[in-house]
Parts: C-alpha cells; sequence; structure tokens
C-alpha cells in the first residue's frame, strides 16, 4: 500500500471516529443534553417558572452546566419524570411527601432541604372564611373541601390524617374534593367562597394579598398541623456523584448572594438551603406508617 493510500485510510478512519463519537450521547450538563431539573406546582405556575429560571441562569453562571426547567401540572407527573425508564428528569424539587415516594420508589435522592423562616421543617393550615361560622374540623363534614393536588403533603396528605383523628372520613363526609392546582390557588377558593375549607402551607395566604387585599381578614385558621419536613432538591439516581457536588456547590453559592435568595424566594419561599440526605425525612415516613397512609391509595393505583 502506497504512502497516499495508507494517509487516505487514515484519514477515512479518524472521520468515521469522528462521527461515531457526535453521534452518541453527550456529556451530562452540555448544551445538547441539559440537567432537566422539574419542579412541582406548589405556586403559581408562572410564578415558579419564572423563580426557577432566574435559579438555574444563576446555577449556569456559576457551575457552567446547562439547565432546562420544566414544572409538571401535578405532582405525580413529577415523580413519573424523575421515575420513568428512561429518566424524563435528571433533578427535581418535590413536595415533602412527593419526595419520599420517589426515593422510596429508588429514583430519587435527595441532597438539599430547604429553609424557610429560619426552619428546615413547616407546617399546614386549614383556612376557612371568617363569617363561615366554622371553627374546628370536626365541623367539616357535608362540606367542600380544597387541596392543592392529592400528594401535596400540607394540602391533603396531613390534612386527611387529621380529619380521620376529627372523626371526618375524608373519602366518605365531605361533599366534594377539589383540587385547585396550587396552594395560593386554595387559598383564593377559599377568600372567594369556592370551597368552605382548604389546606394550604403557612401562609400561603401571604403570595395572593396583591389582588385580594383583605385575605388575611376575611379567612381565619381553625387548626395548624404538625411539623413537616421542608422540599428541596432531590437527584435522580443515575446522575453522576461529581455532577450532583458541583450543582450542590453551586446552589450553596448561589443561596449566599441576594440575587440568588431573592429567585429562590419567587420559586418556593426558600430563603436558605442545607444539605441533607433522605434520613432526614425517617421521622416522617414513621408518622405516615402509622396513619396507615397508602401511596397507592392516594395516586388512585
Amino acid at each position: 500500500m502506497n504512502t497516499k493510500r495508507v494517509l487516505l485510510v487514515l484519514v477515512v478512519a479518524l472521520l468515521a471516529m469522528g462521527l461515531m463519537t457526535s453521534c452518541g450521547p453527550k456529556e451530562l450538563g452540555t448544551e445538547e443534553n441539559p440537567i432537566v431539573w422539574v419542579f412541582v406546582p406548589s405556586g403559581e405556575t408562572d410564578r415558579v417558572t419564572a423563580g426557577a429560571q432566574s435559579v438555574v441562569d444563576l446555577l449556569h453562571a456559576e457551575t457552567g452546566l446547562f439547565f432546562d426547567v420544566k414544572v409538571a401540572t401535578e405532582y405525580a407527573g413529577a415523580i413519573e419524570a424523575m421515575c420513568a425508564d428512561p429518566a424524563e428528569a435528571h433533578m427535581s424539587s418535590l413536595a415533602t411527601f412527593a419526595a419520599v415516594m420517589a426515593a422510596d420508589k429508588g429514583c430519587a435522592e435527595a441532597a438539599l432541604l430547604s429553609v424557610r423562616y429560619g426552619s428546615p421543617t413547616y407546617n399546614g393550615q386549614f383556612l376557612v372564611r371568617a363569617d363561615s361560622g366554622i371553627t374546628d374540623i370536626s365541623q367539616l363534614a357535608g362540606k367542600t373541601f380544597c387541596r392543592p393536588d392529592p400528594l401535596s403533603t400540607s394540602g391533603w396528605v396531613i390534612p386527611s390524617v387529621m380529619l380521620k383523628g376529627a372523626g371526618v372520613d375524608p373519602d366518605t363526609d365531605l361533599a366534594q374534593i377539589v383540587d385547585a392546582g396550587s396552594h395560593d390557588a386554595v387559598a383564593a377558593a377559599v377568600y372567594d367562597g369556592t370551597c368552605d375549607v382548604g389546606a394550604t402551607y403557612v401562609d400561603a395566604r401571604s403570595r395572593i394579598e396583591e389582588d385580594y387585599p383583605d385575605v388575611m381578614e376575611q379567612t381565619v385558621v381553625i387548626a395548624l398541623e404538625p411539623d413537616i419536613p421542608n422540599d428541596g432538591v432531590q437527584f435522580q439516581t443515575s446522575v453522576p456523584q461529581e455532577v450532583r457536588d458541583q450543582i450542590v456547590a453551586g446552589l450553596l453559592a448561589i443561596a449566599a448572594t441576594e440575587e440568588g435568595v431573592e429567585a429562590l424566594d419567587t420559586a418556593y419561599q426558600w430563603e436558605e438551603l442545607i444539605e441533607a440526605d433522605d434520613s432526614f425525612y425517617d421521622a416522617f415516613r414513621q408518622i405516615l406508617q402509622a396513619a396507615g397512609v397508602s401511596a397507592e391509595d392516594l395516586m388512585g393505583d
């Protein structure tokens, strides 16, 4: 084989190798293969989307990684994105019960926990109109109940346990259950009389004061829920540890800046982020088990 032919064969081989490389999967976090971060619609969707996009813009500047924000239409959809095969999301910010479900399914691992009002736990509340005459959750039989989502921890999972404890069967004694889509929408529905009662985190009413300036006077809290672990950031189990470490370091860095805190607050009212693994949710798991709460029942499986 002459020299020219040898060179030609080498060039063809190199081109073929380059073509094969370009056709293969791109490294996670590149522009061609961005990290998909799925959020639940716990608040008004446009606001959550805007806040989340601001967070990932800052995170891209901090880490050089590329991200794609997805806000699910329902909590179950966010879990399914993490647990699909292949996964449709690489990281998530799931509500507490949804995070536990995804972890127990083996497709999500907690990495960061949010802090609100200086605490890594939060409480839920039962809201009614001030003129409703309802003063206790034992009076809720025959009433219309608004919840953000069937898998919302403070909006339904814990309230349903408390209703049973007060002698009200949430499956048979309520006149109607309305899935409002977000905590903001629940507060608004109670305010305008669409629902007799609703459950939200404390205090979702502050999110709608611009539209309903007297919401704090026209609605009242008749019961508070026990401490619930906050939401945070979880990774799909297939995400390499070095990528997780880079993202966690980046999020902690931007959470220490004024611009980062503003973005986190817009999305989910997060003030701070701290590192935490799935064991943080173990006490909550025990409460669910003791109450006989079934994920399958809540999801309608």
